[in-house]
């Protein structure tokens, strides 16, 4: 069975969507980066890093529903609908099949 990256995907906006912050983060490498264009670049690094954001990500910017998928060479790009419009994020993964990277920011 091989790695599917928008299953994967499509997995983080369901606990993106569900609130669910330990599934979420369980979903990312220990040496995972974050960089969001969301009110501003920012690069988040680390566990504490990712779980700062993560709370304030939730409360911010709560996702509803899924807006687009389609891969990335070998990630995923996902776009979901907030509050404030729709974002666009960029995912890369590991060999174990965790997020390496994470790239999102406001949709054009």
């Amino acid at each position: 069975m091989s790695f599917d990256p928008m299953a994967a995907a499509l997995d983080w906006l369901d606990a993106y969507r569900d609130g669910d912050i330990e599934t979420i983060l369980k979903l990312y490498a220990k040496d995972a980066d974050i960089c969001c264009g969301c009110g501003g670049m920012k690069t988040i690094t680390g566990p504490k890093g990712r779980r700062g954001y993560w709370v304030r990500r939730l409360a911010e910017y709560p996702a509803s529903r899924l807006a687009n998928i389609q891969p990335a060479g070998e990630g995923a790009l996902i776009s979901y609908v907030v509050r404030k419009g729709v974002v666009s994020a960029v995912f890369r993964f590991n060999s174990a099949g965790q997020i390496s990277s994470h790239e999102c920011g406001p949709s054009n």
